[in-house]
């Protein structure tokens, strides 16, 4: 009985599992190309950048900051 079940999930992910990654991967590409995305793609980009105008501000002295 367990050797009957692991030949089907074996065919299953053979077949029916690369059909599914391969559809899941172009849903992704699309996703990540569509129109519009251009500006949210930059946005996230420059996350970092947001306040380079002024330093961070100062952590506060305690025992783990000083380690």
């Amino acid at each position: 009985m367990i050797e009957d079940s692991y030949t089907i999930m074996r065919i299953f992910a053979g077949s029916w599992g690369a059909v599914f990654l391969f559809v899941s991967f172009v849903a992704v590409v699309i996703f990540t190309f569509r129109p519009g995305s251009r500006r949210v793609h930059e946005d996230t980009a420059n996350i970092p950048f947001r306040h380079d105008d002024k330093p961070a501000a100062p952590r506060a002295a305690t025992k783990e900051g000083r380690k």
